[in-house]
């Protein structure tokens, strides 16, 4: 038993030396973050330190209960281990060389492209954990599971006194274990990897960065419509914005004043804006507009908008974690009337629930996998195995649909994000059900298409 102890002692080792590496770049992350948006959601954002310590001590925890499980249990953890640990391996390398081929010209244009490469790919890292765990899950169980049931282990571990459940506990466990993962990527740093990558692409080419491109923002209360052509990467630290616009309309709704500026920046120190080089340009009804050039070319206004209310209709809810989609609800959600459209607020209330819904893939993908990768004859033990692939791409398939949908106003945000997850796992236990049962079903599905058809 102290033998078994080792590898989560030394685990537990490496996870605190992850810690000390991690958090406290983290903590400073924060602080930035904080300061930069103080409209934040703290408590969500004071959270990441926590939930990346999680990350570290995860496979501490995987030792841990494979350590305290039964001979059978371990067992049947080695082999599906041994075999999904290659499945990463080879999956993250076969993805990484295309990703490498699409990129490698970007690359190359920047002063030191390994060091480009390797950041590209560091901060890209979480995304690509999440993207490949389930097809990693799916190959190795129908290769663990089809190996031990060729070998009629399955069927010498069933007339043992075991039910199937029983057996595929270690399995549904790393499923689990998977879903905890990419739960803990997918609050944070997954999103805001994926935002990043065209940030690292552009500065390898040249371009000039920045966080957000053609946004508007509608301050109702002061019937003011702001148009801002881009935001630069640091703009919250003082870096003017570029391109301005600002259009003042009456009570009624008429054009009032439209004032553009090619840069304007926001003094944190007695809340006023500057704008560079402007052009006022003043509307009355029934007669010409009025254009206006200041002499010195400086106009400064005493308006109450920051820059972080004005960037957060620009940010892309796809690219942000859960505490930034807090803050943007928190900021937008309840405010219809000053969004551009309605349905301003669909994608990012979609991508919220998703960021929680996602993870359970891999829980749903154990669930469609091991059932139809058991078999105790010979006869449609391929049929099976396409099957299982058939589902899994289907999920995906689906998830993606309802994704679209949610974002749009089509489907309730929460439906769209959980509906799939829900869906194919009640499919996964009937076939569960089945399996136990001793019904086959590879021709059962054939029937039922057969009847559709």
């Amino acid at each position: 038993m102290l033998l078994r102890l080792l590898l989560p002692l030394a685990l537990a080792v490496l996870g605190t030396g992850c810690c000390a590496l991690l958090i406290p770049s983290e903590l400073r992350s924060i602080e930035e973050q904080l300061t930069g948006f103080p409209d934040s959601d703290v408590a969500a954002h004071l959270a990441r330190p926590y939930v990346l310590g999680g990350l570290c001590f995860l496979p501490t925890l995987a030792a841990l209960i494979y350590a305290f499980g039964g001979t059978l249990d371990r067992y049947l953890a080695r082999q599906f281990a041994g075999i999904f640990f290659i499945c990463v391996a080879s999956l993250v390398l076969i993805w990484s060389l295309i990703d490498l081929a699409d990129n490698l010209g970007d690359f190359r244009k920047s002063s030191n492209t390994f060091v480009t490469a390797a950041n590209f790919y560091r901060f890209r890292a979480p995304v690509i954990v999440l993207l490949l765990l389930p097809y990693a899950l799916l190959l190795s169980l129908i290769h663990a599971l089809g190996k031990l049931s060729r070998n009629r282990e399955m069927v010498a571990m069933v007339q043992s006194g075991r039910s199937l459940i029983r057996l595929t506990t270690p399995l549904i466990a790393a499923g689990v274990w998977c879903s905890l993962l990419c739960l803990g990527l997918n609050y944070h740093w997954a999103p805001t990897a994926e935002g990043r990558q065209a940030e690292i692409l552009d500065a390898a080419r040249g371009v000039l960065i920045t966080e957000a491109k053609h946004v508007l923002y509608h301050n109702a209360d002061n019937h003011r419509l702001w148009m801002i052509g881009a935001f630069p990467k640091h703009y919250e630290k003082g870096e003017a914005l570029l391109n301005v616009e600002v259009t003042t309309t009456r009570h009624d709704g008429s054009l009032a004043s439209r004032l553009t500026a090619k840069r304007a920046s926001w003094d944190r120190h007695d809340s006023s804006w500057t704008f560079e080089a402007p052009i006022i340009g003043y509307f009355h009804p029934g007669r010409a507009p009025e254009f206006e050039i200041p002499n010195p070319p400086i106009l400064r206004h005493a308006w109450p908008e920051t820059p972080w209310q004005l960037i957060k209709p620009g940010l892309a809810a796809p690219y942000l974690g859960i505490p930034d989609l807090n803050g943007w609800l928190r900021a937008n959600a309840t405010k219809q009337h000053t969004l551009p459209n309605k349905n301003a607020a669909a994608p990012y209330l979609t991508q919220w629930h998703y960021r929680w819904a996602l993870p359970f893939t891999c829980l749903v993908t154990v669930l469609l996998a091991a059932p139809l990768s058991i078999h105790f004859s010979r006869r449609s033990r391929g049929g099976n195995i396409f099957l299982a692939v058939v589902l899994s791409a289907l999920m995906v398939f689906t998830a993606s649909i309802c994704l679209n949908f949610g974002e749009a106003g089509l489907l309730h945000p929460a439906l769209a994000a959980w509906m799939p997850n829900l869906v194919f796992s009640l499919l996964g236990l009937y076939l569960f059900h089945r399996r136990i049962a001793g019904r086959p079903i590879y021709q059962s599905v054939l029937r039922l298409f057969s009847i559709i058809k």
